[in-house]
């Protein structure tokens, strides 16, 4: 009898489907926050002994490629105990995991100023203007910011305030554009390809400017700064610090 009153007082149906009722509701948002406070007190007693369990980490693809690939063996190594998780994801995203606890270390390239994140930087570089150099040889500059379109990030990209600063600095407003999705990757092909110009961070083409496959147009004033972040009530916890720490070491040697 008790029983099925409390289920009556959980749910109800409306013809063959059945809802939560306000009470349902209720006790499902306190159920799913008492599941989180478990998995949180699963996770902070394994990692008494030191690191332990799973560590998520969301970045970009190209992060996941030229710095986190690199990383995961030697901490693997060191820790053999700690299982990691790749999550590719932009900055925004990125962020997004993190507060959501669906990640437990997000690199991103943007500001974040939510009061429950750590952030530590672990770089800075410019953002450049470039085009192919077959384009730059056939082509004046102004040929080019008038007849080649811009190759965008997707619109939510977290990149979008520099990539308005750069077009404020040399007063551009792109004739089209194409939008390229979130990978820094796939605008850097494009561009190569002879597909438009781009605005892009300058470690991500550093060789394609130095052997001189793509021109830079244009240096924007305002730098990307990179950085790793956590949520601040997970701090001390062992497995975020020996990969924060081992994440800073060997990020500076990848671009050094």
């Amino acid at each position: 009898m008790l029983e099925r009153e409390l289920n009556h007082s959980l749910f109800t149906r409306v013809g063959k489907k059945t809802f939560l009722t306000p009470a349902g509701k209720k006790l499902k948002e306190h159920t799913d926050k008492l599941f989180v406070t478990i998995e949180n007190l699963e996770r902070d007693l394994e990692e008494l002994n030191g690191p332990s369990g799973t560590l998520t980490i969301a970045a970009s693809e190209y992060y996941c490629i030229h710095h986190l690939s690199l990383l995961l063996n030697s901490y693997t190594k060191l820790h053999p105990q700690v299982q990691l998780r790749l999550v590719p994801s932009n900055s925004l995203v990125a962020i997004e995991k993190v507060l959501n606890n669906e990640a437990d270390i997000g690199i991103i390239a943007c500001d974040c100023n939510s009061p429950d994140i750590e952030k530590h930087t672990l770089d800075e570089e410019r953002a450049v203007l470039v085009v192919a150099s077959e384009i730059f040889k056939l082509n004046t500059r102004e040929q080019i910011f008038a007849n080649y379109p811009f190759l965008a990030y997707h619109e939510n990209c977290s990149f979008g305030v520099i990539i308005n600063q750069c077009f404020s600095e040399i007063n551009y407003k792109p004739a089209s554009i194409i939008e390229c999705g979130g990978s820094d990757e796939t605008i850097r092909r494009a561009v190569l390809n002879q597909t438009g110009i781009a605005l892009l961070g300058e470690n991500v083409i550093k060789e394609e400017i130095a052997d001189g496959r793509l021109v830079p147009l244009h240096y924007c004033n305002q730098s990307i700064e990179t950085s790793f972040i956590y949520l601040k009530n997970r701090s001390e916890g062992p497995t975020i610090q020996s990969f924060g720490d081992l994440l800073k070491e060997a990020w500076h040697a990848a671009i050094e």
